[in-house]
């Protein structure tokens, strides 16, 4: 009987592939769309592995151990931490009405 080769995979990161700025605004825009806030701070977090993760925690004014953390899946970031890390990642946060079903 003859063995199967097996296929080596690795994890999907899409850090890398966030190398414009269309690119971080499309993803971050789903994001946000998802209405989980878990996955909204595990995004931030992707993107500032794709730009940096210690210059963006400089620029927020965070550890890079207390950025990463705080970004993780498990992670329950406070509001101002969110506002500084999109700051720093050169974005800002803006706000449309939905569309209403009557």
């Amino acid at each position: 009987m003859a063995r199967k080769k097996k296929t080596k995979t690795r994890p999907f990161d899409a850090a890398k592939y966030l190398n414009s700025r269309e690119a971080v605004e499309a993803y971050m825009e789903e994001a946000l769309a998802s209405g989980d806030p878990a996955f909204v701070a595990q995004a931030l977090g992707t993107v500032a592995r794709a730009r940096g993760m210690t210059g963006i925690a400089k620029k927020a004014g965070l550890s890079r151990e207390s950025l990463y953390k705080t970004l993780s899946k498990e992670g329950n970031p406070e509001f101002g931490s969110v506002m500084r890390v999109i700051a720093a990642l050169g974005l800002k946060l803006s706000v449309t009405a939905a569309q209403t079903r009557h």
